[in-house]
């Protein structure tokens, strides 16, 4: 069984048993988290679609950690005007191990 859910402005396929890396949430290592916003549910050739949501369907899974991703080089640089500036950035991330999914 999969489901697609939204969170963070993007939609994630999860299935039980998954760990996925998704935007950060506001939830300490070690805690539980429902994900409402699920637009499909399928089990082999069973497939639901929501219009846009599924009614009464979540995923729930248990936050395993924090941290910050791979840095990314960001430039700004216009040829021939002397501009180029420099710069970095590393975005937070949370790991979620998927326990359920309910359709």
């Amino acid at each position: 069984m999969y489901a697609v859910i939204a969170t963070g402005g993007k939609q994630y396929r999860v299935a039980e048993g998954d760990v996925v890396r998704i935007e950060k949430l506001a939830a300490e290592p070690g805690a539980t988290v429902e994900f409402d916003k699920v637009l499909l549910v399928g089990n082999g050739s069973d497939v639901k679609i929501g219009a846009p949501l599924l009614a009464g369907s979540k995923v729930s899974g248990v936050v395993a950690k924090h941290g910050k991703g791979d840095k990314k080089v960001i430039v700004k640089f216009r040829r021939r005007k002397h501009y180029m500036r420099q710069g970095t950035h590393r975005q937070f991330f949370t790991e979620v191990k998927i326990t359920g999914i309910q359709a």
